[in-house]
């Protein structure tokens, strides 16, 4: 999980660029404050290059006044290439009995060391700009609607956020989904 110290300079010099060309997103906020907290958790640096290997593009959105951790969210304009075509957690995997995914989003956010957005937070995003205008991405599912079988994803179209459903061990190549992480 340790990052070549190449890799680390390049990472952050990758997230101090947009962090930069996108002061809107995080006002108020100072990138050595945000690096220094990077830089002093090897574990969380390593969930963000996930975040950019993937196609995230994580960028700081806030700070939690709580627990004074940094957020950053995947602010790529689609949902993340390295992240598409994947069902909603292990029980849908291991539900299609062909023509599987390679993986879920629930075990692959898990893996990243990242949490998947909740509906609250992805209308968050969609405040600071127009995502997911030609893909969707799954959200954290209510356990009344998984336990259904079901799963909720979301988009931007005609101006607005919708939030749908879909069987949780479908998938598209078109879907993947958008994550968060507290540093």
């Amino acid at each position: 999980m340790d990052l070549s110290p190449e890799k680390r300079e390049e990472l952050l010099r990758t997230l101090k660029a947009r962090f930069e060309k996108n002061m809107k997103r995080h006002e108020g906020i100072e990138w050595a404050k945000v690096q220094a907290k990077i830089e002093d958790n090897t574990e969380r640096l390593w969930s963000l290059n996930e975040m950019e290997r993937t196609g995230g593009e994580p960028d700081v959105l806030g700070l939690d006044p709580k627990t004074g951790q940094y957020i950053s969210y995947d602010c790529s304009e689609e949902s993340p290439k390295g992240r598409r075509s994947l069902c909603y957690d292990h029980e849908a995997l291991e539900s299609r009995k062909e023509n599987r995914p390679k993986n879920n989003v629930i075990d692959m956010a898990a893996t990243m060391g990242i949490e998947l957005l909740t509906e609250e937070e992805y209308r968050n995003l969609q405040k600071l700009g127009k995502y997911d205008t030609k893909t969707s991405s799954w959200i954290k599912t209510p356990a009344d609607i998984r336990k259904l079988g079901g799963a909720i994803f979301a988009d931007f179209r005609y101006g607005n956020v919708f939030v749908y459903h879909n069987g949780a061990e479908s998938y598209y190549a078109a879907r993947g989904f958008r994550g968060l992480l507290r540093v």
